[in-house]
């Protein structure tokens, strides 16, 4: 019989995990909303919260930015919505003189929700000053899964400025928790799996021995509305590094029965010293993928993802990448494969041609290392035989998400991006994910997904 047990320590993170695009999020607790056209203005809005949401109090930042001159937008009133489980928290007007909005979030066990600040006389907005900030309490953030800010702008520039109809836009954070979940092995012992998700709940979560398999669900909004702005979705499955039944060199895994790029599927056995993590990361192009191929199907969408991850003995290096032009592709590996600030890291790569595999001397490229937007590191170089490889030693402040981009290949402005992250403080392990694009996928569609 299925036990759960509940770890109390939650995790806020945004559920958008790369800078792959114009959002920095997941792992960062921060949901960035670009080129929001107020009166003529571009402008930024970012939502960040702590990471570990584990204290008394945290804190909930919106800032809004114009996006030419960089600077924060003045005299700001926001109008926030907080939705979790299509069910209303609050909904209220908020007041930025710098365009900053600090909140206090303080989870209690009352039944209402209780705003602390003072109110403007005109749309009655909640404002506060730097020793006496607004202040939230009530039983917010009591329960993981998604939650969902609905943000309009209502003035800019003059606190009499009143705007109507500038839109609603969505940014979507996640309360993370670890889960356990008992299970029987083959030989009828227990075996503890645990699960985490960065997006929403899991449940459901069963262990088949003879199929070696597991198998877990989790709430999905399929409509486009949603697809549009959720750049990422990630779950990990953790079991123990004993458990000699379900360890493999790699692992299959299905979502509603599709089958999921390689390159969405990660081993990690350093990050915890006594388990095995599967990390399972779908960016928007393999979500879209997803839906297309459920399309082909006379059966509604449903409104979950039906995970399930079953060993494999594939090998997981090299890693591919393809252009969006199809024309060039990129494998990709690193020795060692425990990445450590202050230790060499070996980047092994070739430059193939796309249609044929065969490898392309003398090629160019620029090869750049990308943490929370900024470059850390730019090199150019020539791959005389098709292959070579770039060495880079990470700083000890260099650590979390790191793009690393192809640019220029063979001198024809085409490109292609994979990922890392870097987790010192669980003795630095490197998670390669493969970043693709809408036209990579359809390329590699044509073929075989199973041999991606």
């Amino acid at each position: 019989m299925l036990s759960l047990k509940k770890y109390g320590i939650f995790a806020l993170v945004a559920c958008l995990l790369f800078p792959a695009s114009n959002v920095y999020g997941h792992g960062f607790g921060i949901d960035t909303i670009s080129s929001i056209d107020i009166q003529g203005k571009e402008l930024s809005i970012s939502v960040e919260m702590p990471m570990y949401f584990e204290n008394a109090q945290e804190q909930i930042t919106i800032t809004a930015t114009e996006d030419e001159t960089k600077e924060n937008a003045k005299n700001v009133t926001f109008l926030i919505g907080l939705f979790h489980e299509n069910e209303m928290i609050f909904r209220n007007y908020f007041f930025a003189e710098d365009g900053v909005l600090q909140i206090k979030v303080t989870p209690t066990q009352e039944e209402k929700i209780t705003i602390h600040g003072e109110q403007d006389s005109l749309l009655g907005a909640w404002h506060g000053t730097e020793s006496s900030p607004i202040e939230i309490t009530g039983p917010l953030f009591t329960s993981s899964g998604l939650y969902n800010f609905e943000i309009e702008i209502r003035t800019i520039d003059e606190p009499t400025n009143i705007i109507e109809n500038s839109g609603v836009y969505n940014a979507d954070l996640s309360l993370i928790e670890t889960v356990s979940f008992i299970q029987k092995d083959s030989e009828n012992n227990d075996v503890e799996f645990r699960s985490k998700s960065y997006f929403d709940s899991i449940s459901n979560f069963k262990y088949d021995f003879e199929a070696k398999q597991v198998a877990f669900e989790m709430p999905f909004d399929w409509s486009e509305k949603q697809l549009s702005h959720v750049s990422v979705v990630h779950v990990e499955t953790h079991l123990p590094k004993d458990f000699v039944e379900f360890l493999s060199p790699s692992y299959s895994a299905y979502v509603n029965g599709i089958e999921l790029f390689k390159s969405s599927i990660s081993v990690d056995d350093y990050t915890e010293d006594d388990e095995r993590i599967i990390h399972l990361v779908l960016l928007q192009d393999h979500l879209r993928y997803l839906k297309n191929e459920m399309k082909k199907s006379d059966e509604p969408l449903p409104e979950n993802m039906l995970f399930t991850i079953s060993t494999s003995n594939d090998k997981a290096f090299p890693l591919e990448a393809y252009t969006k032009s199809d024309d060039f592709k990129v494998n990709l590996s690193w020795d060692p494969l425990e990445v450590e600030p202050g230790i060499d890291t070996n980047f092994i790569f070739t430059i193939r041609d796309g249609r044929t595999n065969d490898p392309l001397r003398n090629s160019d490229y620029t090869f750049v290392l990308i943490q929370n937007g900024k470059e850390i590191h730019r090199v150019s170089g020539i791959a005389q035989v098709g292959g070579e490889f770039e060495k880079f030693t990470f700083a000890e402040d260099q650590t979390g998400p790191t793009i690393i981009k192809f640019e220029n290949i063979r001198n024809t402005g085409q490109e292609t991006e994979f990922a890392l992250v870097v987790v010192p403080e669980f003795g630095t392990i490197a998670l390669l994910i493969l970043v693709i694009s809408i036209t990579s996928i359809i390329f590699v569609t044509k073929r075989n997904p199973l041999n991606t």
